[in-house]
């Protein structure tokens, strides 16, 4: 399957990336974003962005994604273990 997003020309121009970079980076970043958003296992997501789930983990930053999403609450037990 595929998806098709039309953009205007100067938009890689407006971006300084070639045509291939923007739209390689617009694609790194739906699968980033899904793995954000808890649709996609980080192995998911870096199996479609063709990448070693480890690469993908420590691209993360790049889109200021956390590796690991943890809340206070989840963090409480480790703490009181610690």
């Amino acid at each position: 399957m595929q998806i098709f997003i039309k953009y205007p020309d100067l938009l890689s121009d407006a971006l300084q990336q070639t045509r291939q970079e923007f739209e390689h980076e617009a694609k790194m970043a739906m699968k980033v974003k899904l793995f954000e958003l808890g649709k996609l296992s980080s192995g998911m997501a870096a199996n479609l962005a063709g990448m070693e789930r480890v690469a993908f983990l420590l691209s993360l930053h790049r889109y200021s994604v956390a590796k690991i999403d943890l809340d206070t609450a989840d963090l409480e037990p480790d703490l009181k273990n610690a």
